[in-house]
């Protein structure tokens, strides 16, 4: 009987184990998952125009780093936001997903571009970097700062 009761606890305990496990494994690929969404629905949100959904994702107190500056949240939709919106549906960009990284409530996504095409009567062909930091918030996912750099390719 006690040997029964052995093998019953092994059985209970390795079933919760297991339990305990596949949840947090599921969760960190779903976050995952979701963070990368995040991130793509930001980039198809300027591509569309959809100035409302790019603000959306960013947190009241997002920074947005590009050219040499920082700008709040409001600054940067006061600023530049319609300019990256007009940039991004005029000029094809090819993007490349390198890493996402989930630590508990904060993620990070490392990308890579190059874009070509022509903005306001000037040819471009660029390579670019973008780190996008996001933070769990009540409402999901949202981006927390973007850091846009970008160079020009050699013909």
């Amino acid at each position: 009987m006690a040997r029964l009761r052995y093998h019953v606890f092994i059985f209970a305990a390795a079933c919760a184990i297991s339990v305990s496990t596949k949840p947090a494994n599921a969760q960190a690929v779903s976050d995952s998952a979701m963070v990368a969404s995040v991130v793509s629905r930001y980039q198809q949100a300027l591509e569309s125009q959809d100035s409302t959904t790019a603000l959306a994702l960013l947190t009241a107190d997002a920074v947005i780093l590009e050219s040499g500056g920082v700008e709040t949240r409001e600054e940067y939709r006061s600023h530049h936001l319609a300019a990256d919106i007009a940039f991004a549906a005029a000029v094809k960009t090819v993007r490349k997903r390198e890493r996402v990284v989930v630590r508990g409530d904060a993620a990070w996504v490392a990308s890579t571009s190059t874009a070509q095409g022509e903005f306001r009567g000037r040819p471009i062909n660029s390579a670019g970097a973008e780190l996008m930091v996001l933070t769990r918030t009540a409402e999901g996912w949202k981006i927390a700062a973007i850091h846009w750099s970008s160079r020009n390719r050699r013909p």
